[in-house]
């Protein structure tokens, strides 16, 4: 598989690949002041390796974060810390599938995911999916057939379809990893991002259900430079975490990180971020339809997000829109074409965005510059 990498130094470029959060959204302020909090009130055991799983106070302050967010009382002893969601896929990987397994995924999924899985070795195969997520008969044939180690989804806001799995098929595909032994993982790092009213059942709420590993991350809702995540599931499945020879050597990941994150936590400012993150990318979001409307709407067809990063986006004529990447980056603005998204290699007549990494009106320009090269041929 060939990667799509993007020069993101170039001064002027309005790039609609980079799935990233806005710089201008970083609270720099605030990231400063968390850890002089930290830094006044830190003891010398907070500099030493930490405890393996994290450090018992961080555990506490993210199980009452996500206490609220899912409804539902969370148990620090369900968490385990991690250097953010691709670390979490990656030791999950490492401790519950071998070279050679078969992983199953989304048609479409995560492009970035399937190198982990290549560098683990394993056979990747892809489930169809429709507008409520990855569909479960077709899924339990695949299971049947390919004997799978683990299932990879993403079920809130998906990269990249943008599509979330109905309450419903999350309780199927739990009882599935149950019934058929694999382990479920769900990449949840956009479950939080809801700009509309509709919400799902975390599937942190799933975990003592059946195989499920949930994976999260302060990545999309604080700032991916701390590499803070965690991962939420059953005492049988950490245990086998913890027994991570690496882990065991090394202790806590990201544990100064982990405790700047426990300050804004415990502070209440991650809630208030959380909201003002939003308002912004709903705004954002807006910004993008109204935009693609404007220039583009006789060419591609596309569903709103209600959540997220993304749109994903088809050419009405079924053009294949991958040949267009290179005129986009020599005009200065981009995309992530949608054949990086199939493991097959299909979905050429498909497109990602990201709203967002740019402001309001780096939105409108950018997709300004991309609708003339669309529009060619």
């Amino acid at each position: 598989m060939t990667i799509a990498t993007f020069d993101k130094s170039e001064s002027g470029t309005i790039n609609f690949g980079i799935g990233q959060p806005a710089p201008d959204l970083m609270p720099v302020k605030l990231f400063s002041e968390f850890t002089r909090s930290f830094l006044s009130n830190a003891t010398p055991e907070d500099f030493n390796y930490g405890p393996v799983g994290g450090e018992p106070r961080v555990l506490s302050a993210l199980s009452k974060f996500l206490s609220t967010s899912y409804n539902i009382e969370v148990n620090p002893q369900s968490l385990f810390l991690t250097g953010g969601n691709s670390h979490g896929i990656d030791l999950v990987c490492e401790r519950f599938t071998k070279p050679g397994d078969t992983i199953l995924v989304e048609e479409a999924s995560y492009f970035l995911a399937f190198a982990i899985f290549q560098d683990r070795q394993l056979n990747v195969i892809s489930v169809p999916t429709d507008a409520d997520g990855l569909i479960i008969d077709q899924l339990e044939v695949a299971v049947k057939k390919y004997h799978p180690s683990a299932v990879y989804v993403i079920p809130d806001f998906n990269n990249p379809t943008g599509i979330s799995l109905s309450t419903k098929r999350r309780a199927e595909l739990t009882d599935l990893s149950k019934q058929h032994d694999f382990v479920l993982i769900s990449d949840d790092a956009y479950q939080m991002l809801s700009y509309t009213n509709t919400s799902y059942q975390a599937m942190g709420t799933f975990v003592n259900e059946g195989n499920v590993i949930s994976l999260g991350t302060f990545s999309k809702i604080l700032a991916p430079g701390f590499r803070v995540g965690w991962i939420q599931s059953s005492e049988i499945l950490l245990e086998k975490i913890r027994q991570t020879g690496w882990l065991n050597s090394g202790g806590s990941v990201s544990h100064l990180g982990s405790h700047i994150v426990r300050c804004a936590l415990e502070s209440g400012e991650q809630d208030k971020h959380l909201q003002y993150l939003l308002t912004q990318y709903s705004s954002r979001a807006s910004a993008m339809h109204d935009a693609l409307l404007h220039h583009l709407g006789d060419e591609l067809i596309w569903q709103r997000p209600q959540g997220g990063y993304f749109f994903w986006l088809a050419s009405k004529s079924r053009r294949d829109l991958e040949v267009f990447r290179g005129e986009s980056l020599r005009c200065k603005t981009g995309f992530q074409p949608g054949s990086l998204f199939s493991c097959g290699a299909e979905l050429n007549h498909y497109m990602r965005l990201s709203f967002s990494h740019y402001t309001e009106d780096q939105i409108w320009e950018g997709i300004s510059r991309m609708a003339p090269i669309l529009k060619s041929n």
